[in-house]
């Protein structure tokens, strides 16, 4: 059915998204589940950006780094379950072609800044425990603010070339995208050529996939190792070192309840690193390796790496953090 409007377009005027394959009976009840969690994460989010907002005691460069994953969250469901539920309720599937590269955009994006600002919140971690009596002084709200531009600035770099590398590429696609979005790896699939650059970058942890595979890819080959190893590899990197050295630090205090106590500041953040990267070397995996007839695996997992951290990471944060459950509890009750 995918391949009974194929043709060639220097670019389609519209897409039209399918939804879940195999899962139309069941998109009514499907939505109501995406409806739920979409209430969750604008609540738990605003919450938690709220709180920070009205209590000038959370009015530290730790809270300020948990805002910044807060507006990531909403900006990233935003941009998908909108159309997502659209679809579901009003059969609203035709998306145009700049919306849908809009879309696109938007998810590496935000995908960027998120790895990014997992950066971030590592390097906080280890000023905090490795070097405690400089933390005010060296993480001082100018310099967090800084930090948050340069998660903007680069995110914004290096995806934006990434719609120009579309644009500029042929098309010999069907006018369906099996999914409810316009999911980067669906839309590599669709560009003509030889694809293969597409599915081994897509061995990446993020959905940061750009070697738009056209009649020439050289450049496109190109752009997306610079990313892969500037974002992903980078970035990884960063976290693992800054608790290489949480732990050096942490294991050379003499008190185990100091030690106890130091690493349990380091448990929100690591199951954040968890539930983002995850899901995405799962996703990863599944397009490098596992390619089959079947559509439902890396769509499901796809929406496990888009919906379970903007879900989670509210929860985690103002479970794991004292001051901020006690703040919300006390504004909820009053």
């Amino acid at each position: 059915m995918l391949d009974s409007n194929k043709t060639d377009f220097p670019n389609p005027s519209a897409f039209i998204l399918l939804g879940i394959p195999g899962l139309k009976e069941a998109h009514v009840w499907i939505s109501i589940l995406f409806c739920g969690i979409y209430a969750i994460v604008i609540l738990g989010n605003f919450t938690i950006l709220f709180i920070v907002k009205i209590e000038l005691s959370l009015y530290a460069p730790m809270y300020y780094f948990l805002c910044m994953p807060a507006v990531i969250d909403l900006a990233l469901s935003t941009s998908i379950l909108p159309k997502m539920l659209s679809i579901f309720w009003f059969n609203s599937r035709e998306i145009n072609f700049s919306a849908c590269l809009t879309q696109m955009y938007f998810i590496h994006y935000f995908s960027a800044m998120g790895s990014g600002i997992l950066v971030a919140m590592a390097m906080d971690r280890y000023i905090a425990i490795c070097d405690p009596l400089k933390y005010s002084t060296t993480l001082s709200s100018p310099v967090v603010a800084k930090m948050g531009l340069v998660m903007v600035l680069r995110s914004c770099i290096l995806v934006l070339p990434n719609v120009f590398l579309v644009r500029r590429c042929p098309y010999y696609i069907t006018d369906i995208i099996p999914h409810t979005y316009c999911e980067p790896i669906s839309m590599v699939k669709l560009l003509c050529g030889d694809i293969s650059v597409n599915i081994y970058y897509g061995f990446s942890l993020t959905f940061l996939i750009t070697g738009m595979a056209c009649s020439d890819i050289t450049v496109n080959s190109i752009y997306g190792l610079f990313i892969t190893l500037l974002t992903v590899s980078l970035d990884s990197l960063l976290i693992l070192l800054s608790y290489v050295m949480i732990f050096k630090t942490v294991l050379s205090v003499a008190s185990h309840a100091e030690c106890l106590r130091a690493l349990n500041t380091c448990v929100s953040h690591l199951f954040a690193v968890l539930i983002f990267y995850t899901p995405e070397i799962g996703l990863s995996m599944i397009h490098r390796f596992g390619e089959s007839s079947s559509h439902l695996p890396p769509i499901l997992l796809g929406y496990v790496s888009m919906l379970v951290p903007p879900l989670m990471n509210p929860i985690i944060y103002s479970v794991k953090s004292k001051h901020l459950r006690v703040r919300i509890i006390r504004v909820f009750v009053k």
